[in-house]
């Protein structure tokens, strides 16, 4: 899987991209495509922010996380990502029963 890590006011290292890349092989349980995973990493004066966009053929997985230290930032923003993607997944069993109270028959007697 071919991932884009973006940096802004900060440098990546390579334990910082082996983190993200071990984070996001987390995602592959739910057995879809990722699509061209891009992750933004950000410094800002009162911590880190991690943003991700993923499109799978499902849709897109967007999601954002921020904290005190980069790789907690990492790992909840992997979190909220499983999150959606088993939203996405599940959405289908995730519908009311399909067969309707109207169609019900009676058996009063």
């Amino acid at each position: 899987m071919t991932m884009n890590i973006t940096s802004k006011q900060m440098d990546i290292t390579p334990a910082i991209r082996q983190h993200v890349a071990d984070r996001l092989a987390k995602l592959d349980k739910w057995q879809t495509h990722l699509i061209n995973p891009h992750i933004v990493l950000s410094k800002e004066p009162k911590g880190f922010v991690a943003d991700a966009t993923i499109n799978t053929p499902n849709g897109q997985l967007v999601a954002s996380a921020k904290h005190e230290d980069m790789y907690t930032a990492i790992n909840e923003l992997i979190g909220k990502l499983e999150r959606q993607l088993n939203k996405v997944q599940h959405k289908g069993e995730a519908r009311r029963s399909s067969a309707s109270v109207k169609d019900a028959t009676l058996a009063e007697e």
